[in-house]
Protein backbone atom coordinates (compact mmCIF):
# COMPACT_ATOMS: atom_id res chain seq x y z
CA UNK A 1 0.00 0.00 0.00
CA UNK A 2 1.08 3.42 -0.47
CA UNK A 3 0.11 4.81 2.21
CA UNK A 4 3.00 7.48 2.83
CA UNK A 5 1.80 9.16 -0.25
CA UNK A 6 -1.92 9.31 0.49
CA UNK A 7 -1.85 10.22 4.31
CA UNK A 8 -3.06 13.13 5.54
CA UNK A 9 -1.12 15.52 6.72
CA UNK A 10 -2.12 17.76 9.93
CA UNK A 11 -1.74 21.30 8.34
CA UNK A 12 -2.82 24.30 10.60
CA UNK A 13 -6.25 26.29 10.70
CA UNK A 14 -4.24 29.23 9.26
CA UNK A 15 -2.91 27.24 6.56
CA UNK A 16 -6.58 26.46 5.20
CA UNK A 17 -7.88 29.27 5.66
CA UNK A 18 -5.16 30.78 3.83
CA UNK A 19 -5.58 28.95 0.74
CA UNK A 20 -9.50 29.76 0.66
CA UNK A 21 -9.38 33.25 0.96
CA UNK A 22 -6.01 33.91 -1.53
CA UNK A 23 -8.96 31.18 -4.04
CA UNK A 24 -11.24 33.70 -3.02
CA UNK A 25 -9.76 36.93 -3.74
CA UNK A 26 -7.79 35.82 -6.99
CA UNK A 27 -11.90 34.81 -8.39
CA UNK A 28 -12.86 38.15 -7.10
CA UNK A 29 -10.18 40.05 -9.28
CA UNK A 30 -10.82 37.35 -12.35
CA UNK A 31 -14.70 37.85 -12.09
CA UNK A 32 -14.55 41.83 -12.05
CA UNK A 33 -13.07 41.77 -15.23
CA UNK A 34 -15.13 39.26 -16.82
CA UNK A 35 -17.76 40.68 -15.90
CA UNK A 36 -16.95 44.64 -16.44
CA UNK A 37 -16.90 43.71 -20.20
CA UNK A 38 -20.28 42.30 -19.57
CA UNK A 39 -21.91 45.57 -18.21
CA UNK A 40 -20.12 47.66 -20.74
CA UNK A 41 -21.36 45.45 -23.59
CA UNK A 42 -25.10 45.89 -22.52
CA UNK A 43 -24.82 49.58 -21.66
CA UNK A 44 -21.67 51.02 -23.86
CA UNK A 45 -20.52 48.89 -26.59
CA UNK A 46 -23.01 49.02 -29.20
CA UNK A 47 -22.79 53.10 -29.08
CA UNK A 48 -19.00 53.01 -28.85
CA UNK A 49 -17.81 50.77 -31.42
CA UNK A 50 -21.14 50.12 -33.52
CA UNK A 51 -22.87 53.33 -34.03
CA UNK A 52 -23.47 53.16 -37.44
CA UNK A 53 -26.21 50.48 -37.29
CA UNK A 54 -29.28 50.71 -35.48
CA UNK A 55 -30.21 50.23 -31.42
CA UNK A 56 -31.16 46.27 -31.56
CA UNK A 57 -28.60 45.19 -34.05
CA UNK A 58 -25.82 47.35 -32.22
CA UNK A 59 -26.94 45.31 -28.97
CA UNK A 60 -26.98 41.64 -30.68
CA UNK A 61 -23.29 42.89 -32.17
CA UNK A 62 -21.91 44.37 -28.81
CA UNK A 63 -23.63 40.84 -27.07
CA UNK A 64 -21.98 38.92 -29.85
CA UNK A 65 -18.32 40.15 -28.95
CA UNK A 66 -19.48 39.45 -25.36
CA UNK A 67 -19.94 35.90 -26.40
CA UNK A 68 -16.46 35.07 -27.76
CA UNK A 69 -15.20 35.06 -24.04
CA UNK A 70 -17.64 31.81 -24.01
CA UNK A 71 -16.28 30.01 -26.78
CA UNK A 72 -13.00 30.37 -25.89
CA UNK A 73 -13.65 29.28 -22.21
CA UNK A 74 -13.63 25.09 -23.05
CA UNK A 75 -9.88 25.98 -24.70
CA UNK A 76 -9.07 27.27 -21.72
CA UNK A 77 -10.84 24.55 -19.66
CA UNK A 78 -8.99 22.31 -21.91
CA UNK A 79 -5.08 23.55 -22.18
CA UNK A 80 -5.38 24.67 -18.44
CA UNK A 81 -6.78 21.21 -17.14
CA UNK A 82 -4.43 19.94 -19.01
CA UNK A 83 -1.44 21.14 -17.30
CA UNK A 84 -2.71 21.73 -14.00
CA UNK A 85 -3.49 18.21 -14.11
CA UNK A 86 0.23 17.25 -15.15
CA UNK A 87 2.35 20.75 -13.76
CA UNK A 88 0.59 21.75 -11.09
CA UNK A 89 -2.77 23.50 -9.50
CA UNK A 90 -0.78 26.64 -8.87
CA UNK A 91 1.22 27.95 -11.29
CA UNK A 92 -1.83 27.19 -14.02
CA UNK A 93 -3.51 29.83 -11.70
CA UNK A 94 -0.65 32.44 -11.74
CA UNK A 95 -0.96 32.70 -15.45
CA UNK A 96 -4.89 32.80 -15.48
CA UNK A 97 -4.46 36.11 -13.42
CA UNK A 98 -1.92 37.60 -16.07
CA UNK A 99 -4.09 36.42 -19.52
CA UNK A 100 -6.92 38.04 -18.05
CA UNK A 101 -5.85 41.45 -16.38
CA UNK A 102 -3.71 42.52 -19.65
CA UNK A 103 -6.23 42.19 -21.97
CA UNK A 104 -8.83 43.94 -19.54
CA UNK A 105 -6.50 47.13 -19.35
CA UNK A 106 -6.06 46.80 -23.20
CA UNK A 107 -9.63 47.13 -23.45
CA UNK A 108 -9.87 50.49 -21.45
CA UNK A 109 -7.20 51.75 -24.33
CA UNK A 110 -8.95 50.83 -27.43
CA UNK A 111 -10.03 53.33 -29.70
CA UNK A 112 -13.47 53.44 -30.66
CA UNK A 113 -15.60 53.43 -33.73
CA UNK A 114 -15.22 57.59 -34.59
CA UNK A 115 -11.16 56.53 -34.62
CA UNK A 116 -10.09 53.11 -36.18
CA UNK A 117 -13.74 51.97 -37.47
CA UNK A 118 -14.84 48.44 -37.12
CA UNK A 119 -10.58 47.57 -36.26
CA UNK A 120 -12.02 48.63 -32.40
CA UNK A 121 -14.57 45.82 -32.39
CA UNK A 122 -11.95 43.56 -33.66
CA UNK A 123 -9.29 44.55 -31.00
CA UNK A 124 -12.62 43.55 -27.96
CA UNK A 125 -12.93 40.36 -29.83
CA UNK A 126 -9.39 39.88 -29.60
CA UNK A 127 -8.93 41.03 -25.66
CA UNK A 128 -12.26 39.11 -25.09
CA UNK A 129 -11.20 35.71 -26.35
CA UNK A 130 -7.96 36.05 -24.13
CA UNK A 131 -10.33 36.43 -21.30
CA UNK A 132 -12.15 33.63 -22.27
CA UNK A 133 -8.99 31.63 -22.19
CA UNK A 134 -8.04 32.94 -18.52
CA UNK A 135 -11.53 31.96 -16.89
CA UNK A 136 -11.57 28.62 -18.59
CA UNK A 137 -8.57 28.03 -16.49
CA UNK A 138 -9.05 30.01 -13.92
CA UNK A 139 -12.34 28.29 -12.44
CA UNK A 140 -10.85 24.81 -12.47
CA UNK A 141 -7.73 25.47 -10.60
CA UNK A 142 -9.09 27.79 -7.82
CA UNK A 143 -11.80 25.79 -6.43
CA UNK A 144 -9.30 22.70 -6.47
CA UNK A 145 -6.85 24.79 -4.93
CA UNK A 146 -9.94 25.32 -2.28
CA UNK A 147 -11.16 22.15 -2.00
CA UNK A 148 -8.05 20.23 -1.74
CA UNK A 149 -6.23 22.11 0.76
CA UNK A 150 -9.60 22.11 2.95
CA UNK A 151 -9.70 19.73 5.95
CA UNK A 152 -12.71 16.70 5.48
CA UNK A 153 -15.91 17.56 6.04
CA UNK A 154 -15.70 21.06 5.07
CA UNK A 155 -14.81 20.89 1.74
CA UNK A 156 -18.13 21.85 0.58
CA UNK A 157 -17.49 25.57 2.95
CA UNK A 158 -13.96 25.98 1.83
CA UNK A 159 -15.12 24.70 -2.30
CA UNK A 160 -17.65 27.88 -2.10
CA UNK A 161 -15.01 30.14 -1.36
CA UNK A 162 -13.67 30.94 -4.75
CA UNK A 163 -17.39 30.70 -5.63
CA UNK A 164 -17.88 33.88 -3.35
CA UNK A 165 -15.36 35.64 -5.39
CA UNK A 166 -17.95 35.90 -8.40
CA UNK A 167 -20.23 38.11 -5.99
CA UNK A 168 -18.01 40.31 -4.99
CA UNK A 169 -16.75 40.84 -8.57
CA UNK A 170 -19.64 41.21 -9.96
CA UNK A 171 -20.26 44.16 -6.97
CA UNK A 172 -17.10 45.72 -7.90
CA UNK A 173 -17.73 45.82 -12.03
CA UNK A 174 -21.10 47.33 -10.82
CA UNK A 175 -19.95 49.99 -8.73
CA UNK A 176 -17.36 50.98 -11.00
CA UNK A 177 -19.43 51.84 -14.17
CA UNK A 178 -22.05 52.93 -11.39
CA UNK A 179 -19.65 55.58 -10.68
CA UNK A 180 -18.99 56.40 -13.87
CA UNK A 181 -22.39 56.25 -15.43
CA UNK A 182 -22.89 59.44 -13.17
CA UNK A 183 -20.58 61.33 -15.49
CA UNK A 184 -22.31 63.50 -17.84
CA UNK A 185 -23.36 61.57 -21.07
CA UNK A 186 -20.88 62.60 -23.19
CA UNK A 187 -17.93 62.38 -20.97
CA UNK A 188 -19.52 58.85 -19.99
CA UNK A 189 -18.69 57.89 -23.60
CA UNK A 190 -15.51 59.21 -24.32
CA UNK A 191 -13.40 58.70 -21.38
CA UNK A 192 -15.12 57.65 -18.57
CA UNK A 193 -15.99 53.89 -19.28
CA UNK A 194 -12.23 53.30 -19.50
CA UNK A 195 -11.20 53.72 -15.76
CA UNK A 196 -12.60 50.95 -14.40
CA UNK A 197 -10.87 48.57 -17.07
CA UNK A 198 -7.47 50.56 -16.63
CA UNK A 199 -7.91 50.22 -12.83
CA UNK A 200 -7.56 46.36 -13.31
CA UNK A 201 -3.63 46.79 -13.30
CA UNK A 202 -3.78 47.33 -9.41
CA UNK A 203 -5.97 44.33 -9.04
CA UNK A 204 -3.48 42.01 -10.76
CA UNK A 205 -1.27 43.27 -8.49
CA UNK A 206 -2.99 42.46 -5.70
CA UNK A 207 -3.55 38.92 -6.98
CA UNK A 208 -0.26 38.03 -8.05
CA UNK A 209 0.86 38.40 -4.49
CA UNK A 210 -1.50 37.03 -2.36
CA UNK A 211 -1.83 33.56 -4.94
CA UNK A 212 2.45 33.52 -4.84
CA UNK A 213 1.87 32.84 -0.91
CA UNK A 214 -0.09 29.61 -1.52
CA UNK A 215 1.78 26.24 -1.75
CA UNK A 216 0.52 23.71 -4.19
CA UNK A 217 -2.33 21.82 -3.52
CA UNK A 218 -1.65 18.70 -1.20
CA UNK A 219 -3.79 16.10 -3.09
CA UNK A 220 -1.90 17.25 -6.46
CA UNK A 221 1.37 16.51 -4.80
CA UNK A 222 0.40 13.23 -3.42
CA UNK A 223 -0.82 12.12 -7.16
CA UNK A 224 2.77 13.28 -8.30
CA UNK A 225 4.11 10.33 -6.01
CA UNK A 226 2.41 7.57 -7.88
CA UNK A 227 3.10 6.39 -11.80
CA UNK A 228 2.12 9.14 -14.34
CA UNK A 229 -1.40 8.09 -16.17
CA UNK A 230 -0.93 6.54 -19.48
CA UNK A 231 -3.28 8.61 -21.29
CA UNK A 232 -3.26 12.22 -21.18
CA UNK A 233 -6.37 13.77 -19.03
CA UNK A 234 -8.41 15.04 -21.46
CA UNK A 235 -8.73 11.18 -23.19
CA UNK A 236 -8.64 9.70 -19.72
CA UNK A 237 -12.06 12.11 -18.87
CA UNK A 238 -13.30 11.71 -22.10
CA UNK A 239 -13.05 7.36 -21.91
CA UNK A 240 -13.67 7.04 -18.39
CA UNK A 241 -15.56 9.76 -17.03
CA UNK A 242 -18.44 10.26 -19.80
CA UNK A 243 -21.52 10.55 -17.46
CA UNK A 244 -20.38 12.76 -14.59
CA UNK A 245 -18.61 15.46 -17.38
CA UNK A 246 -22.82 14.81 -19.54
CA UNK A 247 -24.20 15.35 -15.72
CA UNK A 248 -21.99 18.65 -14.93
CA UNK A 249 -22.33 19.97 -18.18
CA UNK A 250 -25.90 20.31 -19.14
CA UNK A 251 -26.20 21.47 -15.65
CA UNK A 252 -24.39 23.92 -15.65
CA UNK A 253 -26.03 25.30 -18.92
CA UNK A 254 -28.92 26.06 -16.61
CA UNK A 255 -26.59 27.77 -13.90
CA UNK A 256 -25.38 29.53 -16.12
CA UNK A 257 -27.64 30.64 -18.34
CA UNK A 258 -29.98 31.69 -15.49
CA UNK A 259 -27.37 34.07 -14.08
CA UNK A 260 -26.17 35.91 -17.19
CA UNK A 261 -29.60 36.66 -17.84
CA UNK A 262 -29.89 38.29 -14.79
CA UNK A 263 -26.87 39.87 -14.24
CA UNK A 264 -26.41 40.86 -18.05
CA UNK A 265 -29.13 40.54 -19.94
CA UNK A 266 -31.60 42.35 -17.76
CA UNK A 267 -29.40 45.40 -17.90
CA UNK A 268 -30.67 46.04 -21.24
CA UNK A 269 -34.02 44.76 -20.88
CA UNK A 270 -34.36 47.24 -17.47
CA UNK A 271 -32.54 50.29 -19.21
CA UNK A 272 -34.21 49.74 -23.14
CA UNK A 273 -37.31 48.08 -22.41
CA UNK A 274 -38.28 49.17 -19.11
CA UNK A 275 -37.29 52.36 -19.43
CA UNK A 276 -35.64 52.55 -15.85
CA UNK A 277 -32.35 54.16 -15.07
CA UNK A 278 -28.84 52.59 -15.36
CA UNK A 279 -28.43 53.53 -11.78
CA UNK A 280 -31.65 51.53 -10.58
CA UNK A 281 -30.71 48.56 -12.03
CA UNK A 282 -26.89 48.40 -11.51
CA UNK A 283 -27.74 49.20 -7.71
CA UNK A 284 -30.13 46.17 -7.71
CA UNK A 285 -27.46 43.90 -9.06
CA UNK A 286 -24.93 45.07 -6.47
CA UNK A 287 -27.62 44.83 -3.30
CA UNK A 288 -28.44 40.83 -5.18
CA UNK A 289 -24.85 40.47 -5.53
CA UNK A 290 -23.91 41.74 -1.87
CA UNK A 291 -26.25 38.75 -0.82
CA UNK A 292 -24.74 36.13 -2.62
CA UNK A 293 -21.57 37.15 -0.63
CA UNK A 294 -23.05 35.80 2.41
CA UNK A 295 -25.46 32.77 1.04
CA UNK A 296 -23.24 31.22 -0.97
CA UNK A 297 -20.82 30.36 2.29
CA UNK A 298 -23.78 29.77 3.69
CA UNK A 299 -25.40 27.30 1.51
CA UNK A 300 -21.48 25.63 1.14
CA UNK A 301 -21.75 25.11 4.85
CA UNK A 302 -24.77 24.08 4.74
CA UNK A 303 -24.26 21.21 2.27
CA UNK A 304 -21.04 19.86 4.33
CA UNK A 305 -24.20 19.29 6.79
CA UNK A 306 -27.18 17.85 4.99
CA UNK A 307 -27.00 16.83 0.81
CA UNK A 308 -24.90 19.35 -2.22
CA UNK A 309 -26.78 17.20 -4.12
CA UNK A 310 -30.40 18.06 -2.42
CA UNK A 311 -29.31 21.89 -2.10
CA UNK A 312 -28.13 21.61 -5.81
CA UNK A 313 -31.43 20.44 -7.09
CA UNK A 314 -33.32 22.69 -4.40
CA UNK A 315 -31.50 25.90 -6.61
CA UNK A 316 -32.52 24.15 -9.87
CA UNK A 317 -36.03 23.97 -9.42
CA UNK A 318 -35.71 27.56 -7.98
CA UNK A 319 -34.82 28.70 -11.69
CA UNK A 320 -38.00 26.96 -12.62
CA UNK A 321 -40.30 28.67 -10.36
CA UNK A 322 -39.06 31.92 -10.07
CA UNK A 323 -38.58 32.75 -13.69
CA UNK A 324 -42.08 34.67 -13.96
CA UNK A 325 -41.67 36.33 -10.29
CA UNK A 326 -38.09 38.35 -11.41
CA UNK A 327 -39.93 39.63 -14.58
CA UNK A 328 -42.89 40.86 -12.96
CA UNK A 329 -40.71 42.46 -10.09
CA UNK A 330 -38.95 43.83 -12.44
CA UNK A 331 -42.10 45.45 -14.28
CA UNK A 332 -43.19 47.56 -11.71
CA UNK A 333 -40.20 49.71 -12.46
CA UNK A 334 -39.17 50.72 -8.95
CA UNK A 335 -36.42 50.40 -7.46
CA UNK A 336 -37.90 48.60 -4.22
CA UNK A 337 -39.16 46.07 -6.44
CA UNK A 338 -35.84 45.90 -8.72
CA UNK A 339 -33.37 45.01 -5.42
CA UNK A 340 -36.07 42.35 -4.40
CA UNK A 341 -36.21 40.74 -7.63
CA UNK A 342 -32.19 40.57 -7.62
CA UNK A 343 -31.93 39.48 -4.13
CA UNK A 344 -34.10 36.38 -4.57
CA UNK A 345 -32.15 35.90 -7.83
CA UNK A 346 -28.81 36.18 -6.88
CA UNK A 347 -28.96 35.57 -3.10
CA UNK A 348 -31.12 32.49 -3.05
CA UNK A 349 -31.29 30.58 -6.24
CA UNK A 350 -28.32 30.97 -8.09
CA UNK A 351 -26.52 30.88 -4.67
CA UNK A 352 -27.90 27.62 -3.67
CA UNK A 353 -26.42 26.04 -7.21
CA UNK A 354 -23.25 27.69 -7.41
CA UNK A 355 -22.28 27.43 -3.69
CA UNK A 356 -22.18 23.19 -4.05
CA UNK A 357 -20.58 22.86 -7.65
CA UNK A 358 -16.68 22.91 -7.05
CA UNK A 359 -16.87 20.40 -4.03
CA UNK A 360 -19.98 18.46 -5.91
CA UNK A 361 -18.01 18.34 -9.16
CA UNK A 362 -14.85 17.57 -7.46
CA UNK A 363 -16.33 14.47 -5.92
CA UNK A 364 -17.16 12.87 -9.35
CA UNK A 365 -13.24 12.56 -10.17
CA UNK A 366 -10.37 11.10 -9.08
CA UNK A 367 -7.38 13.66 -8.49
CA UNK A 368 -5.20 12.80 -11.69
CA UNK A 369 -7.73 14.42 -14.07
CA UNK A 370 -9.99 16.16 -11.33
CA UNK A 371 -9.11 19.45 -12.95
CA UNK A 372 -9.36 18.63 -16.43
CA UNK A 373 -12.98 17.35 -15.79
CA UNK A 374 -14.19 20.08 -13.87
CA UNK A 375 -12.97 22.46 -16.32
CA UNK A 376 -14.68 21.14 -19.49
CA UNK A 377 -18.07 20.49 -18.01
CA UNK A 378 -18.03 23.35 -16.32
CA UNK A 379 -16.60 25.63 -19.09
CA UNK A 380 -18.07 24.25 -22.05
CA UNK A 381 -21.81 24.49 -20.14
CA UNK A 382 -20.52 27.96 -19.48
CA UNK A 383 -20.02 28.73 -23.15
CA UNK A 384 -23.82 27.05 -24.48
CA UNK A 385 -25.63 28.60 -21.34
CA UNK A 386 -23.60 31.95 -20.50
CA UNK A 387 -22.16 32.41 -24.22
CA UNK A 388 -25.74 32.54 -25.57
CA UNK A 389 -27.92 33.69 -23.08
CA UNK A 390 -28.06 37.22 -23.74
CA UNK A 391 -28.37 37.00 -27.55
CA UNK A 392 -31.09 34.07 -26.89
CA UNK A 393 -33.16 36.33 -24.24
CA UNK A 394 -32.81 39.52 -26.67
CA UNK A 395 -33.99 37.22 -29.50
CA UNK A 396 -37.09 35.74 -27.66
CA UNK A 397 -38.12 38.98 -26.23
CA UNK A 398 -38.30 40.80 -29.59
CA UNK A 399 -40.69 36.96 -30.71
CA UNK A 400 -42.64 37.71 -28.04
CA UNK A 401 -43.49 41.35 -28.72
CA UNK A 402 -41.76 42.98 -25.92
CA UNK A 403 -43.26 40.63 -23.56
CA UNK A 404 -40.60 38.19 -21.53
CA UNK A 405 -42.74 35.38 -21.33
CA UNK A 406 -41.39 33.23 -23.72
CA UNK A 407 -37.76 33.79 -21.79
CA UNK A 408 -39.51 32.38 -18.52
CA UNK A 409 -40.76 29.37 -20.46
CA UNK A 410 -37.03 28.31 -21.50
CA UNK A 411 -35.35 29.32 -17.99
CA UNK A 412 -38.19 27.20 -16.02
CA UNK A 413 -36.97 24.57 -18.56
CA UNK A 414 -33.71 24.69 -18.20
CA UNK A 415 -34.29 24.19 -13.93
CA UNK A 416 -35.57 21.53 -14.21
CA UNK A 417 -33.65 19.94 -17.06
CA UNK A 418 -30.92 20.85 -13.84
CA UNK A 419 -32.66 19.29 -11.58
CA UNK A 420 -32.82 15.72 -13.46
CA UNK A 421 -29.16 15.92 -13.62
CA UNK A 422 -28.51 16.91 -10.19
CA UNK A 423 -30.18 13.59 -9.56
CA UNK A 424 -27.44 11.73 -11.79
CA UNK A 425 -24.54 13.07 -10.18
CA UNK A 426 -22.63 10.18 -8.14
CA UNK A 427 -19.09 10.24 -6.05
CA UNK A 428 -15.85 8.21 -7.59
CA UNK A 429 -14.66 5.65 -5.63
CA UNK A 430 -11.95 4.25 -6.12
CA UNK A 431 -12.07 -0.08 -6.88
CA UNK A 432 -10.16 -2.15 -4.03
CA UNK A 433 -8.35 -3.69 -6.66
CA UNK A 434 -6.75 -0.09 -8.33
CA UNK A 435 -6.16 0.96 -4.81
CA UNK A 436 -2.11 -0.11 -4.67
CA UNK A 437 -1.70 1.42 -8.28
CA UNK A 438 -4.68 4.25 -8.61
CA UNK A 439 -3.17 5.52 -11.97
CA UNK A 440 -1.69 2.07 -13.79
CA UNK A 441 -5.34 1.56 -15.60
CA UNK A 442 -6.62 4.70 -15.83
CA UNK A 443 -10.29 3.31 -15.72
CA UNK A 444 -12.60 4.75 -13.79
CA UNK A 445 -13.92 3.97 -10.45
CA UNK A 446 -17.03 3.07 -9.06
CA UNK A 447 -20.14 5.56 -8.69
CA UNK A 448 -22.15 5.33 -5.47
CA UNK A 449 -25.37 6.30 -4.41
CA UNK A 450 -25.99 8.43 -2.04
CA UNK A 451 -23.89 11.15 -2.74
CA UNK A 452 -21.50 11.50 -0.15
CA UNK A 453 -19.50 14.79 1.36
CA UNK A 454 -15.96 14.64 0.28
Amino acid sequence: MNTPAAAPQHRSRKHYVTAGLSSMIGTTIEWYDFFLYGIAAALIFNKIYFPAIDPITGTLAAFGTYAVGFVARPLGGIVFGHFGDRVGRKSMLMISLMLMGVPTVLIGLTPSYESIGYWGAVALVFCRFLQGLAVGGEWGGAVLMAVEHAPEGKKGLFGSLPQVGVAPGLILSSLAMGAVSRLPEADMLSWGWRLPFLASVFLLLVGWYIRAKVGESPEFQAALAQPKPEAPPLRAVLRDHKAPVLAALVACISEKTWFYTIATFSLTYAVGTLGLPRETILNGVIWGAAAALVTIPLFGWLGDRCSKQAIFIAGALGISLFSAGFFALLDEKTAYHTNVAMLVAFGVVYAAMYAQESSLFASMFPPEVRYTGISLAVQIGGAIGGGTAPLVATYLLAQGGGSPRLIVFYLAGLGVVAAVCGLMMRPYRQPLAQADAPFASGRAGKRVAPLASR
